[in-house]
C-alpha cells in the first residue's frame, strides 16, 4: 500500500490530539500538508502595505514628530471631506437660510483643532474622535450667532413638546389653561413666554416660496403681503358700484319713504323723531322703514341678475 505525504501529516496530526508529544515544528508541518502553508505572517504583511498606502498614516507620523506645517496642512486636505460629511448631516436640520458653505466653514476650525489635539498612541480613530470636535464647533458657531437666548430657545422646545402631549391625549388643540397646567405655570407667565418666542422664528422677505429658483417668475413672501394702507382696486370699484345702485333705487321710493331713509341713515334720527317730524305715529314710520327696505333690496338683487 503507498502512503502519501498527505495520509503521513494526517496520522501525525492525530498524535498530537491524542498525547500532544508531537513537537511543535512537526505538527505545523503536518499542518501545512493537510491544509496548505498557515499565513501566520499575513496580518502583518497586509498591516504594513496598509501603512504604505496610507498618506495619512505618514503624516501623522511626520506632524507628531515634527508638528510641522506642511503635516498639519496634508491632514486637513486629506480629512476636508469629514468636514463636509458632518456640515451635511447638520445642515438637515436647519432651516435653509443657513448655507451649506457657512457650515464647512465652522466644521474647519474644529477639523484644525482636532489635529492639534489629537494623540496618535490613544486607541480612539481620529474619524470618530474629529467628527465629534466638527459638529461642536458648528453649533457652538451657530450658537454665537443666535440673537435669541438659548433659554428661550428651552422654553420653546418645551412648549412644543407639551403641546404635541396634549394634542395626542386630548384629540384636538389643547387651550391655554390646560397648556399651563401641564407645564405648572400660570397663564400669565405662559403668555410671557408666548411673547419671548414671537422673535425666535424669522422668514426672509425675498425668500421664494414653494422651491422656486427663478426670481423673475418666482413668488417671494413680500409678494404676498398685502398693504393695509392703500386702496384695493377691486373693493373700490365694487363700493362705487354698490353705491350708484343704491342711490338710483333710493330715488325710485316714494317721497316719504326717501325721507324716512334719508333721516334715519344720514341724520341719525330715532323712529318716534321722525314719526313727530311727519305728524305720524312710530309705528307708523316702522311700516315705512320696512318697506323701504324691502323695495331697496328687491331692486338690488334685480340690478346684480342684469
Amino acid at each position: 500500500m503507498t502512503t502519501t505525504p498527505t495520509d503521513t501529516a494526517v496520522r501525525e496530526r492525530d498524535a498530537v490530539l491524542s498525547d500532544g508529544s508531537l513537537p511543535i515544528a512537526r505538527a505545523i508541518a503536518a499542518a501545512e500538508a493537510v491544509a496548505g502553508p498557515l499565513l501566520t505572517e499575513v496580518p502583518t504583511q497586509r498591516g504594513a502595505a496598509v501603512e504604505e498606502l496610507d498618506p495619512a498614516v505618514a503624516l501623522w507620523g511626520e506632524f507628531s514628530a515634527t508638528r510641522s506645517r506642511a503635516a498639519r496642512e496634508g491632514l486637513i486636505l486629506h480629512y476636508a471631506s469629514l468636514v463636509s460629511a458632518v456640515a451635511s448631516r447638520v445642515g438637515m436640520r436647519l432651516p435653509s437660510t443657513v448655507e451649506q458653505a457657512d457650515l464647512v466653514s465652522y466644521g474647519m476650525f474644529g477639523l484644525i483643532d482636532a489635529i492639534e489635539k489629537y494623540q496618535t498612541d490613544r486607541s480612539v480613530k481620529f474619524e470618530s474622535y474629529a467628527s465629534s470636535r466638527i459638529r461642536g464647533a458648528i453649533i457652538d458657531e451657530l450658537r454665537a450667532m443666535d440673537w435669541v437666548p438659548r433659554s428661550v430657545r428651552t422654553k420653546a422646545r418645551s412648549v412644543d413638546r407639551a403641546y404635541a402631549e396634549l394634542e395626542g391625549r386630548l384629540h384636538r388643540a389643547p387651550t391655554e389653561g390646560e397648556l399651563a397646567a401641564h407645564l405648572g405655570v400660570s397663564v400669565d407667565d405662559l403668555r410671557a413666554v408666548y411673547s419671548q418666542l414671537s422673535t425666535v422664528n424669522i422668514a426672509a422677505l425675498d425668500e421664494l416660496l414653494g422651491g422656486a429658483d427663478d426670481r423673475a417668475t418666482g413668488v417671494s413672501l413680500v409678494d404676498t403681503l398685502g398693504d393695509e394702507r392703500s386702496q384695493d382696486p377691486a373693493g373700490s370699484m365694487e363700493a362705487a358700484e354698490t353705491k350708484f345702485l343704491l342711490s338710483r333705487a333710493i330715488e325710485q321710493l316714494s317721497e316719504r319713504e326717501r325721507i324716512v331713509v334719508v333721516l334715519y341713515y344720514y341724520e341719525g334720527m330715532t323712529l318716534a323723531e321722525i314719526g313727530r317730524v311727519l305728524g305720524v305715529t312710530e309705528s307708523r314710520i316702522s311700516q315705512m322703514h320696512t318697506a323701504a327696505m324691502v323695495r331697496l333690496r328687491t331692486r338690488l338683487l334685480d340690478a346684480e341678475r342684469v
